[in-house]
């Protein structure tokens, strides 16, 4: 098994390889250095980082406060209690929205993007209570002020920023005006897909799902 190097969101690379030392290492972040990891390597940095986080947030048993040890690969053990623990996900969804046969694709551009240009798929996250399709419902309906049927899965991305399981959907207009109501989007937009404004870049789950509209494969 590869030998894995993190911190703060890093992870350390050798060429297109991971580093077996600190020592000349190049410091990539995590996201980034899919690019030059590819996607199984990529995905072993990944469940890396999600380890990290958990060992990082469970250093304490959250019912009598003992110290917690590590139980096995994927859990933690109280000893004083006996609880153990194990990573626990916060379940996300992403979803395209269309309207006009699929010709139109509904893309947004949050208050938290980095890039002040990039645009990618309303998302949010599952709240207790609700099934996935209804937190599609819900969010596309809080962020823009849309309503939205005939939602269907398209698939899954674990992601470690910090632990999240991705969830994306489609979905097709049915009703109202964008109006960014929530505070969470700076601007939103019907695009095609000869004219659109920059992307989100891959491995994300949100890309994945816009190049499957670009390419007609949806």
């Amino acid at each position: 098994m590869d030998k894995i190097i993190l911190k703060e969101g890093c992870v350390a690379l050798s060429g297109n390889d991971f580093a077996q030392s600190e020592h000349d290492a190049e410091w990539v972040d995590l996201r980034l250095s899919w690019q030059r990891l590819g996607d199984e390597k990529w995905q072993r940095a990944v469940r890396a980082q999600e380890l990290l986080n958990f060992h990082k947030a469970h250093k304490y048993c959250g019912y009598c406060g003992g110290k917690m040890k590590e139980s096995s690969e994927i859990s933690v053990k109280c000893s004083e209690c006996g609880r153990e623990i194990w990573p626990q996900l916060s379940p996300a969804m992403v979803v395209l929205v269309t309207r006009n046969n699929g010709d139109e694709a509904l893309l947004v551009h949050a208050a938290n993007f980095k890039h002040p240009d990039v645009h990618a798929l309303v998302a949010g996250f599952v709240e207790t209570g609700e099934s996935l399709e209804q937190c599609v419902a819900r969010e596309v309906k809080e962020e823009t002020s849309i309503e939205v049927e005939k939602i269907k899965y398209v698939g899954s991305q674990s992601w470690p920023f910090p632990g999240q399981m991705m969830v994306g959907f489609t979905a097709e207009y049915k009703s109202g005006e964008i109006r960014l109501s929530d505070g969470e989007l700076t601007s939103a937009g019907w695009f095609t897909r000869t004219n659109h404004p920059p992307l989100p870049t891959p491995p994300s789950l949100s890309r994945h799902i816009i190049d499957l509209w670009l390419q007609k494969k949806l």
